[in-house]
């Protein structure tokens, strides 16, 4: 009994192993937190922008319209409040995952960067690109309703690519975002509160989920 006991806890050790050589598996429950706490400061200040300022959306309309007759598009859509809300989220979200992620990775004594997180950025990042292309083309068109539901879309196809490479949860993250997004194209004046649920909402709750399964101790 016991040397079957002991069989099982060998191949449950190999296993973890295995899994380990193969996915990254330092993701924080808590990143996810504090991109999604990003997410609805920015959501916040981005919809106080809007009650305020009642000429911001005219505005970026007016910005993106003279970039395309001669002026070049990124400088132009700095000078918009909306732009540099997102720029700032963006990046709070990005800085505090990488931070608690890394401190994760101490813990678990797993490289932040190797082989495996690379093969991860590299799924991550192709749709992403890819998606950053689509929407800078509907910026330049004027598309501005359809921006929210495609980076919802977009994200939730990367977190799908990336699952394989990652703790298998994110996927159900993933899929959440692009039905979201799917259903913001039949609501594009409440993409605010689209992003907002998808960026927001759910990465808390897909972070709160993941520090308690993997991380509470």
């Amino acid at each position: 009994m016991n040397l079957n006991n002991e069989h099982q806890q060998d191949i449950l050790q190999i296993k973890q192993m295995m899994e380990r050589s193969s996915r990254f598996i330092s993701l924080s429950g808590l990143s996810g937190i504090a991109a999604g706490t990003c997410a609805l400061i920015g959501a916040y200040f981005a919809h106080h922008t809007l009650a305020t300022g009642k000429d911001t959306l005219v505005d970026l309309d007016d910005t993106i319209y003279s970039s395309t007759n001669g002026h070049f598009l990124l400088s132009s859509l700095l000078d918009n409040k909306l732009i540099i809300i997102a720029i700032i989220t963006f990046l709070g979200a990005l800085l505090s995952s990488i931070l608690f992620t890394w401190l994760r990775s101490k813990k678990t004594n797993v490289p932040l960067w190797g082989s495996t997180s690379k093969r991860l950025m590299v799924n991550v990042f192709i749709p992403l690109i890819t998606g950053g292309i689509f929407l800078i083309k509907l910026i330049e068109n004027g598309n501005i309703g359809l921006i929210a539901p495609g980076c919802l879309v977009f994200y939730g196809l990367a977190l799908v690519n990336a699952a394989k490479y990652t703790l298998g949860e994110i996927k159900y993250l993933g899929y959440f975002q692009i039905v979201l997004g799917i259903i913001n194209l039949w609501c594009v004046g409440k993409g605010l509160y689209f992003w907002a649920t998808g960026f927001g909402v759910l990465h808390i709750v897909y972070g709160i989920i993941m520090w308690i399964k993997y991380e509470r101790e």
